[in-house]
């Protein structure tokens, strides 16, 4: 039987976009890429997703909510958030999970609001832990918490603006009326490109008397009403009056906030049970005990997580005869028991970011607010004014209600029972259609004068509401008369205490860590000496292990850095004055044991750092270089470990640090050598960087050493010289061969 043909597969051909043929480049200017491209991206960030507005919501928090206030799950029952999460998603066009994130951080069991706006019902985490987990959408449940009817109220009356959702088939508010300066209240973070916004809340009565205040005084003094900021995982806020007065009126600023802690003396540990709101529980403990580990804090045994359904407890077991508040005063230093937290009241306005005061926030959610109690009292008095219209045409009736049902019955045609009434009474089509529906039940006397007895109380609501409409002075009244009754309702006590007279911590001063001459010396082992200039001249010989001996050595002062890499690509950063000095004549410190690195960790390189200008380059087996700036490995916190510190894609043969280029030569195995200038060699942005192809190595052959060419032994140098990179290299001469050549 004979094979079938296939068809020939012309899709590379015609297919200009398939791999391996070149598609074709637009050429476009960089201004129009920044105008066209990124510009709206970075807009659409900033004003829809990343910055709060004035009622204190970002688009995620306000839609999540207004979908549950749609569902009825204000005062109704709870409700599985995996049914929240997907009624949201037709407002929220985002994954489940990020919007299920957003219900997490809302909740009253996450506990990272003052006044927590979702009641929910099982595992939530806490903001206060970085590893516990919530519980996934279809185990928990959730409802509307009782303060959020000040969110929504009456937004049924026009009191904001409505647009389509993404694909204009509901309609979702611009924002929501809230009765009190939420803005205030919640706490709110977010990054948007190029800018941020970092909200910390206020306790909701301070706040709500900070706005009648100003809303009486625009020259208030916030600071007088408005104490300090609180947060919901309480702590003490370090009074600083310069430090909030400056956040007051610019809206930038940071403060400090410190752990709450007793002590036991029964059991000689002291029991930490609220930390700042910037902080976690794991991220004190992994400070403390690198802290216990680098013998700084040799007062505690052991420091444990005690946390239960009674709240936050971790416990420090000390030592005996440790002063409790002479160690609590040295952890508020060194761990994050105490933190700084950072202002960036960065709010949108009309669609604008700016970065606001206090007062400005507070005159801004004022005129807001003015607004919508306007709208409010206008949608009202239209209302009213359509009843009283109504009502009038029914007085009307009442002169002759024989004539009213006369007309009625005596009309033939259903169509002309409208007109008729019109032209019996001389009302309008309105209140004759209102006439007409009237039940023939309450076609009666006593009914119709009932019902006209509300148009004196309607002429007097009208005038209110017109009233109110036309006078801003009626609605700043009504705004107060609101937010005393919030105050009233839902206000609560500080969570955060203030500490007026606290001992301010200082900085161990530099002064007192002495500073002098040192001869640094590191063995191929691993053992590191600190020698000052006169024990060296007057030691002896070197000890060192069998099998061991001389490998680096530098002249440095006592305050220096010192860098070491290790065969797992790490980088230990430590300073000089942490080793003891000793002599020649003993091993030195073993760094393994020393830095407290893994087990089998080893040192292969060490460097001095100094002010971090430069560059490290690295050379591996494979025949790779690697440069890599020094600032890479510079970092603001004294951290001692960088993971990453270079590649581990071939074994590390060589490194070096160079502040200015120079001509290095390089040995393969193969017995090739190649010099080159390191200005070939291109600084990359990254630390473990594999670096660019320097060597072009047969299979069985690799990298052995690199020397700088003026140290080395040879004499036709332009023999061994590459223009480009990479290069073979060429076989070494006899009369460029050295002992010193050969060696590390």
């Amino acid at each position: 039987m004979a094979k079938k043909k296939t068809p020939k597969d012309t899709t590379r051909k015609n297919n200009p976009n398939v791999m391996g043929l070149r598609p074709e480049v637009l050429e476009q200017p960089i201004t129009q890429t920044l105008e066209v491209n990124y510009m709206p991206y970075a807009m659409s960030v900033i004003v829809s997703r990343a910055i709060p507005e004035i009622d204190g919501f970002k688009p995620s928090h306000r839609k999540l909510l207004y979908t549950m206030y749609q569902m009825h799950l204000l005062n109704g029952p709870r409700t599985k958030s995996a049914n929240v999460v997907g009624a949201t998603m037709k407002l929220n066009p985002h994954g489940d999970m990020a919007i299920y994130e957003t219900m997490v951080r809302l909740s009253r069991g996450y506990g990272a609001l003052l006044h927590p706006l979702v009641d929910s019902k099982g595992n939530f985490g806490k903001v206060y832990s970085r590893d516990m987990a919530f519980a996934a959408s279809r185990y928990t449940e959730v409802r509307l918490d009782p303060i959020c009817a000040e969110l929504f109220k009456d937004i049924d009356k026009d009191t904001v603006d409505f647009v389509d959702n993404y694909d204009g088939r509901m309609k979702e508010p611009t924002l929501l009326p809230t009765t009190f300066p939420n803005v205030l209240v919640s706490a709110n973070q977010g990054i948007a490109v190029g800018m941020a916004s970092n909200l910390c809340g206020f306790n909701l009565g301070e706040v709500c008397d900070a706005a009648i205040a100003r809303i009486k005084d625009p020259e208030v003094d916030l600071l007088s009403v408005l104490k300090a900021p609180d947060f919901p995982t309480g702590g003490q806020l370090l009074y600083n009056e310069q430090e909030l007065r400056q956040i007051y009126e610019t809206g930038r600023g940071s403060f400090k906030v410190r752990a709450k802690w007793r002590y036991l003396k029964s059991e000689n540990l002291i029991e930490v049970y609220e930390i700042p709101y910037t902080t976690t529980v794991e991220a004190i403990i992994d400070k403390v005990e690198e802290l216990v580990k680098a013998g700084k804090l040799k007062e505690i045994s052991d420091i444990r997580d005690e946390t239960d359904l009674s709240g936050l407890k971790l416990a420090i077991d000390l030592k005996r005869g440790t002063d409790p508040e002479k160690l609590m005063q040295k952890l508020f230093k060194s761990t994050p028991l105490q933190d700084s937290s950072s202002c960036n009241f960065n709010i949108l306005i009309a669609g604008s970011p700016r970065v606001m005061g206090v007062g400005e926030i507070l005159e801004e959610w004022t005129a807001w607010r003015l607004e919508s109690v306007r709208r409010r009292a206008y949608f009202d008095m239209e209302k009213k004014e359509e009843k009283l219209h109504l009502l009038k045409g029914l007085a009307r009736i009442l002169l002759d209600i024989d004539k009213a049902i006369a007309i009625i019955r005596e009309t033939e045609s259903d169509a002309e029972v409208v007109p008729n009434l019109m032209v019996g009474f001389g009302i309008d089509q309105t209140q004759a259609e209102f006439v007409a529906e009237i039940k023939l039940r309450n076609i009666n006397k006593e009914y119709i004068l009932r019902r006209t007895q509300e148009i004196d109380q309607l002429f007097n609501d009208i005038a209110d509401l017109r009233d109110i409409v036309a006078r801003p002075a009626r609605r700043k009244k009504i705004i107060t008369e609101e937010l005393k009754a919030v105050k009233k309702k839902y206000a609560m006590e500080r969570r955060t205490e203030i500490l007026y007279d606290f001992e301010e911590e200082t900085a161990e001063p530099v002064a007192e860590i002495p500073d002098y001459p040192v001869h640094l010396f590191l063995s191929r082992e691993g053992y590191f000496k600190k020698i000052t200039p006169q024990s060296l001249r007057m030691s002896g010989e070197h000890k060192y292990k069998e099998g061991d001996g001389p490998f680096l050595q530098w002249e440095a002062s006592n305050r220096d850095e010192i860098m070491f890499f290790t065969d797992r690509q790490q980088c230990y950063k430590t300073f000089l004055y942490e080793f003891a000095d000793t002599k020649a004549s003993v091993l030195g410190s073993f760094l393994p044991s020393a830095l407290g690195m893994e087990e089998g960790e080893s040192v292969l390189w060490a460097c001095l750092p100094g002010d971090y200008t430069g560059n490290l380059l690295f050379f591996f087996a494979n025949g790779k270089a690697a440069r890599v700036e020094l600032s890479k490995y510079q970092t603001l916190t004294r951290r001692k470990k960088l993971t990453g510190a270079f590649s581990d894609k071939s074994p590390l043969k060589a490194a070096m640090l160079i502040r200015e280029d120079l001509e290095l030569a390089v040995v393969s195995s193969e017995g090739r050598c190649l010099t080159f200038h390191t200005a070939l060699l291109t600084p990359k942005t990254t630390r473990n960087t594999q670096g660019v192809s320097l060597m072009t190595l047969k299979s069985k052959y690799q990298l052995e050493t690199v020397h700088p060419l003026e140290e080395s032994q040879i004499k036709n140098r332009s023999r061994y010289r590459a223009r480009n990179i990479p290069a073979a290299g060429a076989l070494l001469r006899p009369e460029d061969r050295g002992e010193e050549q050969m060696m590390l």
